[in-house]
């Protein structure tokens, strides 16, 4: 017997080529029932009876895919596992009495071998249409419970492509975000507007600096003893208003036009020029 040979089971699997031969006498064979087999390392493998030009289809668990597949005679077997990784191996003798080994590893590591023996001179002409695959020791079944080990080239390749996609888009995200910070950094001071009057001498003796604006915000900033409260005056009337105050510097979430600043009896009213007073 011809020492085993790989049989790649990537796109065009059929790796035996040639002119099939003929049979000079033709057979009358016909296809059993599906049967399944249970294949164990300590056991002899399984013989599956083959039809002389006719598909046996062997099938392995549901939740495996053919990783690999090994055989003694590609010369006078064809051997076919299809476009796509599957569960399914297609096997075709070419000669008459032609027989071998197949040597089968699923995605999940496990281990299938069976002997190929073509049928068409035996007195019973009937050959194994499709044969089901059950592993029969308890670490092989175990595995198939688990996640694949091994990860068809077609679909890694597509996991690679996505990845890559994924990382182009994620990179493409992130400098767009960095051009538009950019943008508004360099834009920014433009939009600082320093247009608030007060009593600076009342303001130095309650800690008040500055005041400013944005496009959405009021600022002031000083260095206070205490924290003043802030108030906004509207119609004469003073309200306490929301604002964020870190290290000495009040951020109010709205352009102020008129208010003051109060601790005790000390008081420094504020307003915008061109606002209301």
């Amino acid at each position: 017997m011809r020492p085993p040979f790989p049989v790649a089971i990537g796109l065009g699997l059929t790796l035996a080529s040639g002119l099939l031969h003929a049979a000079t006498d033709p057979h009358p064979l016909q296809p059993n029932a599906p049967r399944t087999v249970v294949v164990s390392e300590a056991a002899t493998p399984p013989e599956v009876r083959a039809g002389l030009l006719q598909s046996t289809l062997i099938v392995l668990p549901a939740e495996e895919k053919v990783a690999n597949v090994f055989a003694g005679d590609t010369v006078n077997w064809i051997f076919d596992g299809g476009h796509v990784a599957s569960r399914f191996i297609s096997v075709k003798p070419k000669t008459a009495n032609a027989a071998t080994d197949i040597h089968i590893v699923s995605d999940h590591g496990n281990e299938y071998t069976l002997e190929l023996r073509e049928v068409s001179n035996d007195p019973d002409l009937h050959f194994d249409s499709k044969v089901f695959i059950n592993p029969g020791d308890q670490a092989a079944k175990d595995r198939l419970a688990q996640l694949p080990v091994f990860v068809p080239a077609a679909e890694l390749d597509k996991a690679k492509q996505e990845t890559a996609a994924a990382k182009a888009a994620q990179a493409a995200e992130l400098k767009a975000e960095q051009t538009k910070a950019e943008q508004y950094r360099s834009e920014y001071p433009g939009s600082l507007h320093f247009d608030y009057t007060w009593d600076e001498k009342k303001g130095k003796e309650l800690g008040l600096q500055q005041i400013w604006r944005d496009d959405k915000f009021t600022y002031l900033r000083g260095v206070f003893q205490e924290t003043p409260a802030l108030y906004e005056l509207k119609d004469k009337k003073g309200s306490l208003i929301n604002f964020d105050f870190n290290g000495g510097l009040y951020t109010v979430p709205k352009q102020l036009e008129h208010g003051y600043l109060a601790i005790g009896k000390q008081k420094v009213e504020f307003h915008r020029e061109g606002g209301t007073k």
